[in-house]
């Protein structure tokens, strides 16, 4: 059995999830608080039934928020989120939306740096600090990746 990671490393990695549960707490409570403004930006991209995918957004991003937060289903949830982004990234800000906006062309870029976090994330798993392996707590230090 290998030895306990630092704590440095735990706690980086339990920093992480918040970080990605604040994300997408935030974006899911703009989408709750508005969902008709949401509606509104999805009919804008010429998505079909622009206010029940605002609906599913709100609640996928519920999902995403509680996988996170607990650790629970987390490698699902970072690939998850990580399709999740890269198709936000194409559709609201992608080469359709660079003709003469430089600001955009920053919007896409940005989305695959948050993608390189969730694969990574995806790879090497919830840690051990404050997560849930099959619904219950994992012992500090007794899981190891």
């Amino acid at each position: 059995m290998a030895p306990p990671s630092p704590i440095w490393s735990r706690v980086s990695i339990l920093l992480a999830r918040l970080i990605f549960a604040a994300v997408f707490a935030m974006a899911m409570s703009f989408k709750f608080l508005g969902i008709n403004d949401t509606a509104a930006f999805i009919g804008a991209a010429n998505l079909p039934a622009p206010l029940l995918l605002a609906w599913a957004a709100a609640f996928f991003e519920l999902a995403l928020v509680l996988c996170f937060l607990s650790g629970a289903f987390f490698t699902e949830a970072s690939l998850a989120a990580a399709a999740y982004v890269l198709f936000l990234g194409i559709v609201f800000h992608g080469p359709a939306h660079w003709n003469g906006s430089q600001t955009e062309f920053g919007f896409f870029v940005d989305h695959f740096t948050f993608i390189a976090g969730l694969l990574f994330a995806a790879a090497h798993g919830p840690g051990d600090l404050l997560a849930l392996e099959n619904f219950r707590l994992i012992n500090f230090g007794a899981h190891q990746k």
